[in-house]
This record gives C-alpha cells, sequence and structure tokens, in this order.
C-alpha cells in the first residue's frame, strides 16, 4: 500500500506525519470503529449491545456512589475550594478513606480494584458537585499511577500503589514551556551514567497537576537511544531527590481554581534505573495510552457539571416567572432545554460506550477517545452556555453553582490535547488507511505527467491485470468521477422500533466516506494544510460516532424497558432530538465543504497577522520560551493575585498543606 509520505508535500508536512506515526506507532490489525466510519463501513458487533459493566461490579459502585453522595451533600466544601482556591487537606484525606482515590487500583495493592466505567461514573458525580475535585482525583489516576498501573513491573507496583491508593498524590509530568499538544517534542533529557545504574534528569515541567502536593512523579524525558535516535523515556521521581525544585505551586485561574498546577525544575536528578517504566524510549506509548483514561475522564467531569446546571436551568425556567409566565412557556427557552437534554443523554452514550471499550481491552480506540474528549467538551460547553443563559443574570452570581461549573468548564477544550488538534487528529488517523489506499490505486492506475508515454503504459496495463487493484479501482472510479455511490451498510441489531433511524444513520456513514473521498480528490496533497476542511469531516465523523452511540444507547433503554416514568420519557425523546440535530450538523457540513467562507477567512487571518506584525512585543503577553520573541514581551504583575506558599512535601506521606483545614 502506497504511504501518505509519498505525495507531493513540503518537507515541514513530510516531518509532521513522520513524526505523528512515530509518536502513534503501528496501525493495529484490525480497525476500530470510528475508522470504518470512514470507508462506509458499520461494525455494529463494536457498539450493540450497549457495553454494561457485571451485576457484581455494579453493585461495588453503587455502594460506594451512596457513600460518596452522602459526602459531596453534607461535608464538601464545593465553594470555599473554588474561593480558597485550595483543596483543604482534610478533603484530600477523605476521599482517600472513601475509597475514591484508590477506586482502580488492584485490590491486592490496596485500592478497590474498580473498572473504568465505574471509575467514570465515580468522575461523573465528583464533577456535578465539585469540578476542582473532580479534576484532582482525575489527574492521581487517570494520568498519575496509572502509568505505573499499566507498565510498572511487579516490584514497582509493590512498592508504589499501595501508597497511591491510601495516602500518595501522584502527578503526570508531560507538559513543558514548549511542549503542549506537541508531546513527542520534549526538551526534559535524561542520560544513562556510565555504570548504567542511574540517569541523570536535566529540565523543566508545567501544569502538573497537583505536583506540589504529590509523592510521585511520572517525568517524561528525550533518551538518546543506542541507534542515536532520540525517543521519550518514563521515569517515576519522587520530590525529595536532590535537584528537584518545586519553583512554583501553582498560579491562579478562572475556573477549577482549587487544583493546583505545579512548575517543577529537574537538576542533574538521579533517578534510579529501577525507577524506569517500561522500555527505554517507550515513554510516549505510555503517555499516550495514560491519556486515552484522561479523556474519558474528563469527559465523565464535564457530563456531571452539564447534568447539574442543565436540572438547575428547568427548575429555573419553571418557577421564574416573566410577562406573567413562566419562562419555560417561551419557545427559545424550550429550544435551550430541549438541547441541554439532547447533549446530556448523546454525551453520556459516548462517555460510557468509550469505558465500555477501555474495560473490553479493544484494540484500536485511539480516534475513540480523542472522539468522546472533543464531543463531551464541545457540547458540555454548549448545554452549561444554555443553562446559564436560562438563569439570565442570577446564572451569573458566584454563590449559584453554574457560574462555577461554567468556568470550571471551558478548560476542557484545551486540556488533554485542544479540540483543534483531536480534530486534525482524528481526521487524519481516522481515514489514514482510507486515503493510502486511494493513493495505491492512483499511483497504479493514472496518469503520472512526471513520467514518459512508455512508463505510464506498461505501469499501467501492468497494473489493470492485477485483480486486487482492479476490484479496488473500478468502485472508487464510478464514485469519484461519477458520483456512484456504494450501497449503504446494514445496521441489523437494532430494535424494530428504531430501525428507521438505523437507516438513516447508515445513509449518513456511507455519505460520510463518499464527501472524504471527493475532498481527498479535489484538494489532493493540499489537504495536509487545509484544516478548515479536516475539520468539517473529522466533526462528522465524531457526530457519526455519538449518533451510533445514542442508538445503542436507546435500544438498550428500549429492550429494558426504559421509559415508563417521567425520566425515561425525557431521555427517548431527547435522543430522538438528538438524531435530528445530528443529521442537519452534518448535512450543513457537507454543504460546506462546497459553500464556504475558506477563502476570505484565509486573507482576513493573513491581514490580521501581518497587522499584528506591526506592533510592539512590549504590549502583549507572549510565551516565556518563544523562539522568535523570548523575552520581548510585556510581564504581568502579581499584585492581588494569591500566593501559594507552604511545604513543598512531608517524608513518607501527603505533602503538608497550609493552614486553615479541619
Amino acid at each position: 500500500m502506497a504511504d501518505l509520505k509519498s505525495m507531493k508535500m513540503s518537507d515541514k508536512d513530510r516531518r509532521l506525519i513522520e513524526d505523528a506515526e512515530a509518536l502513534l506507532g503501528p496501525e493495529p490489525d484490525k480497525m476500530g470503529f470510528v475508522k470504518n466510519l470512514f470507508w462506509g463501513n458499520f461494525r455494529e458487533n463494536l457498539i450493540f449491545p450497549y457495553p454494561t459493566p457485571d451485576a457484581k461490579e455494579t453493585a461495588e459502585c453503587d455502594q460506594l456512589l451512596a457513600r460518596l453522595d452522602e459526602y459531596l451533600r453534607t461535608e464538601h466544601p464545593a465553594v470555599a475550594i473554588d474561593q480558597d482556591q485550595e483543596i483543604p487537606r482534610w478533603v484530600v484525606e477523605r476521599l482517600f478513606d472513601l475509597g475514591v482515590l484508590g477506586m482502580t487500583i488492584p485490590k491486592e495493592h490496596g485500592g478497590l480494584g474498580l473498572g473504568i466505567t465505574s471509575y467514570n461514573r465515580v468522575l461523573e458525580r465528583l464533577g456535578r458537585s465539585c469540578g476542582s475535585t473532580a479534576v484532582m482525583v482525575s489527574a492521581h489516576q487517570s494520568i498519575g499511577c496509572k502509568a505505573i498501573m499499566l507498565f510498572g513491573n511487579d516490584d514497582q507496583k509493590r512498592k508504589w500503589l499501595p501508597h497511591l491508593a491510601k495516602d500518595w498524590l501522584s502527578a503526570f509530568c508531560l507538559s513543558e514551556p514548549n511542549v503542549g499538544c506537541d508531546a513527542g517534542g520534549q526538551e526534559t533529557r535524561c542520560e544513562k551514567t556510565a555504570d548504567g545504574e542511574f540517569y541523570i534528569l536535566n529540565g523543566e515541567k508545567k501544569w502538573a497537576t497537583s505536583g506540589a502536593l504529590s509523592s510521585l512523579f511520572t517525568v517524561m524525558a528525550k533518551q538518546r537511544m543506542p541507534d542515536g535516535k532520540e525517543k521519550v523515556s518514563a521515569l517515576v521521581c519522587t520530590p525529595n531527590m536532590p535537584g528537584i525544585d518545586i519553583f512554583q505551586k501553582n498560579r491562579s485561574k478562572c475556573g477549577i481554581r482549587g487544583t493546583w498546577q505545579a512548575r517543577i525544575r529537574f537538576k542533574d536528578v538521579r533517578v534510579p534505573k529501577s525507577h524506569l517504566l517500561g522500555q527505554e524510549g517507550r515513554g510516549l506509548n505510555i503517555a499516550l495510552s495514560c491519556l486515552n483514561y484522561g479523556r474519558c475522564t474528563l469527559s465523565a467531569g464535564m457530563l456531571g457539571g452539564a447534568r447539574r446546571a442543565m436540572d438547575q436551568a428547568v427548575k429555573w425556567s419553571r418557577t421564574r416567572y416573566q410577562f406573567g409566565r413562566p419562562l419555560s412557556d417561551f419557545e427559545l427557552v424550550q429550544k435551550r432545554v430541549a438541547h441541554m437534554a439532547a447533549l446530556c443523554y448523546a454525551m453520556d452514550a459516548v462517555l460510557y460506550m468509550t469505558t465500555g471499550f477501555l474495560d473490553r481491552h479493544d484494540e484500536d480506540i485511539m480516534v475513540e477517545t480523542a472522539a468522546c474528549k472533543v464531543f463531551c467538551s464541545e457540547m458540555g460547553w454548549q448545554a452549561v452556555n444554555d443553562a446559564l443563559q436560562i438563569m439570565g443574570g442570577e446564572g451569573y452570581m458566584t454563590e449559584n453553582e453554574v457560574e462555577r461549573i461554567f468556568r470550571d468548564s471551558r478548560i476542557n477544550l484545551v486540556v488533554e490535547g485542544a479540540n483543534e488538534v483531536m480534530q486534525s487528529f482524528i481526521f487524519a488517523y481516522g481515514g489514514k488507511q482510507l486515503a493510502e489506499s486511494m493513493l495505491t490505486v492512483q499511483q497504479a492506475m493514472t496518469w503520472n505527467k512526471e513520467q514518459g508515454f512508455a512508463g505510464n503504459l506498461v505501469r499501467i496495463a501492468g497494473n489493470a491485470l492485477k485483480p486486487t487493484l482492479l476490484r479496488a479501482a473500478f468502485p472508487l472510479a464510478l464514485e469519484l468521477f461519477l458520483g456512484v455511490r456504494r450501497r449503504a451498510a446494514r445496521i441489523d441489531r437494532v430494535h424494530p422500533t428504531l430501525r428507521p433511524q438505523a437507516e438513516r444513520l447508515a445513509r449518513a456513514v456511507r455519505d460520510h466516506s463518499h464527501q472524504f473521498k471527493q475532498a481527498s480528490r479535489r484538494y489532493k496533497e493540499a489537504i495536509i494544510t487545509r484544516q478548515a476542511v479536516q475539520a468539517r469531516l473529522a466533526d462528522n465523523a465524531m457526530w457519526l460516532h455519538a449518533w451510533a452511540c445514542t442508538l445503542s444507547k436507546l435500544d438498550h433503554d428500549v429492550r429494558a424497558g426504559n421509559g415508563q416514568d417521567a425520566e425515561g420519557e425525557r431521555d427517548r425523546l431527547a435522543a430522538a432530538h438528538f438524531f435530528e440535530m445530528a443529521e442537519v450538523v452534518i448535512h450543513n457540513n457537507f454543504r460546506e465543504l462546497y459553500e464556504n467562507a475558506d477563502d476570505s477567512m484565509l486573507a482576513g487571518a493573513a491581514a490580521a497577522l501581518k497587522f499584528s506584525d506591526t506592533q510592539p512585543n512590549s504590549d502583549f503577553v507572549v510565551p516565556e520560551r518563544s523562539p522568535v520573541a523570548m523575552g520581548t514581551g510585556r510581564v504581568n504583575g502579581q499584585d492581588g493575585i494569591r500566593q501559594f506558599p507552604g511545604d513543598a512535601y512531608s517524608e513518607g506521606g501527603l505533602p503538608r498543606m497550609n493552614a486553615g483545614q479541619r
């Protein structure tokens, strides 16, 4: 099969593809659900029936949720955490005592041994009450200690997991001043000592959640391999190692104010070889595997917050009167109510479908976890915005939780991979195998202007005798040049009452594949840089995936006899509204592939960028490690912004926190 790097493109774009391939590793043997959507296929065996954990685990999780719910309703200081910008030590200890901070750690190491679906149910409940606490718990388990659970050897697990289940917080050190979404661009480095007993670690990490409160860090660092190539390795550090300096414990933020994100400097830190996680040079695989879990728990916290905001706003619409009528009487308010209900049901469907993939250890789910993150963060933000709009000025008041949920939610569109990066990833990685298949046919069967007449004739004639190529080329040519689309896939496992929805979904999947092929033909190599085009196709893949997940969840509800009470009726009609919304969005994106404002957008952006270059850097904040403007930007004053003093850690347990805890 042809390689995308064989296309005509700039060296910069070719390096980008090479870096991405090195980052992601080899293609799995069998394509996951979303990749199949690009081919027009619908692997219903992956999503029907809707995944559910076993009854025993569900019962254990229900018991934990009951204990947690009682604590959150009667003790948890959510408002104080937001206002004081700190999660008190007693709260952390209480969460350890409840088992929340060790719920996924195996029982033999002191945890509860719960699966990913149960874990996300707990994160959803936390997100409903306190976004800061949800993030702290997620950072500890989804990425902080998950690396040890997945890649640690037996000795490492025995040494560290019991503490991480009972009394140690952990931090994940990936981001740097020059490293955000570009996870492969690590500037922190490690080198082995001559005797091979230690790694010497140097560099700086940024945004390490709970870093100043943690007793264990997982640190990503570049290492030169024996073959001369540089790859990333993962090292476990403790804050009492000489040369580690937590020089900034936190910064004041717009939302999730109770979480602390540390800056940590490593200066000639001697890390024992026994602290290497997995294999040398496999650190990015560790990081990306952990991010699969982090993207789900981010989505769970977002879902919890969105549901709480929706419930509050709907109640407000029923009890707030204007012009002698409740707000809920007005159609534009009803539009927002229906929108929130539809999005929350679909978010739930996407999230717990994705955790089901993780629980059963599906091989090819990286695109699905990215789609889950983008969908839940974007739709959750829209739902919370609807809620605040319904509540009006009262929703903007600090003492009302919707205001806090609004601030806490916004960061979810940025972290765990900015949504714009995730859109390009879904497009490129989701459609990569189809694009390479099309390129193979093109290179084998079409005229090459750079090749002579005889060479073209021999190549095309020879390939025309290959049955495999002909079977691929003939239907592709019919579709690209005559518009003859393939037959839509059948979806047979759905409940008979939902068959019309399944048929509409199947047609939309077929049309998505057709439009991907047409866009690839139209833009050729230029599509690599046309991110606005990529985003429309990526969004459609995401919406199709959400439509399929929602259909599967509704199928489960129908078969279970749900929908007989008011809540079930709400959910059934919310799903129906979501199907309509999804179809409208998908068809609008199809239309915008041909009718759009991209040309004027690019021209307008170029003019705005040119004007910005005339403005002095000293008037603006610029990245601290900018390769073109470092040290030239405005320095923001810290007057009036709370600073965070206190000891960085204490030996053998939770870091010491400031006074004021219970």
